[in-house]
């Protein structure tokens, strides 16, 4: 159980303090993993920034991922949950235009406080507070993967095993870091005391304590 997602990334940075020497570029996925990669990022001193990812919702189940899109208009569609939920392409669609309308509001804040960070070259750092079915991160990888690392770590607090493993397994990703991989995991938030929603000011604010 973590206190909250300072204390999640304050312990997250003790596993991967091996990195700092590298002087890493911490890349969080918002909201959530903002706040632990800014603790992260702040004890290792290093460089941090943000990678857009909306999660594409489930039709009538809003929490459930049916995939992810980013910022650069990767998508990432899991076929299981598409076929499960029954999702047609014009649900997709519909979806896919009212998250990139999100993603969109977002960059003119998130960018207008910090330019985008490159990543070719990087030992980057993912970083969110915590997987569940896996999604935004899956998409994530795809399009860090893309610019050519040096190395890509995806570094979390908790995951279920087979998520984990699911991601260690992705073409890009050289290592998987995770505290804790609870095998009963109803939800991210359960693993936190203080689980609070976190806006795009808490967001906007963070990174301008890394300009």
């Amino acid at each position: 159980m973590f206190t909250d997602r300072i204390d999640a990334g304050q312990r997250l940075a003790k596993t991967v303090r091996r990195f700092e020497a590298a002087h890493p570029l911490v890349l969080a996925l918002p909201r959530g993993g903002v706040v632990v990669g800014a603790a992260l990022a702040q004890a290792l001193q290093c460089d941090f920034d943000v990678l857009l990812v909306k999660k594409l919702r489930a039709p009538g189940n809003p929490e459930l991922a049916l995939g992810a899109i980013c910022e650069a208009g990767h998508c990432y569609v899991n076929p299981q949950v598409q076929y499960i939920t029954g999702a047609n392409q014009a649900y997709l669609d519909h979806e896919i235009a009212e998250r990139q309308a999100e993603i969109a509001a977002q960059q003119k804040l998130y960018r207008a406080v910090k330019p985008k960070i490159p990543t070719a070259g990087r030992v980057v750092l993912l970083v969110d507070d915590g997987l569940a079915t896996g999604a935004t991160m899956i998409t994530a990888i795809q399009v860090v993967a893309l610019t050519q690392p040096q190395k890509l770590v995806v570094a979390v607090p908790v995951s279920p095993p087979d998520t984990l493993e699911k991601l260690a397994k992705m073409k890009g990703v050289d290592e998987v870091v995770c505290l804790e991989t609870p095998d009963w995991f109803t939800g991210v938030g359960q693993f936190y005391e203080n689980f609070t929603q976190v806006d795009d000011d808490e967001v906007a604010k963070l990174l301008r304590q890394f300009v």
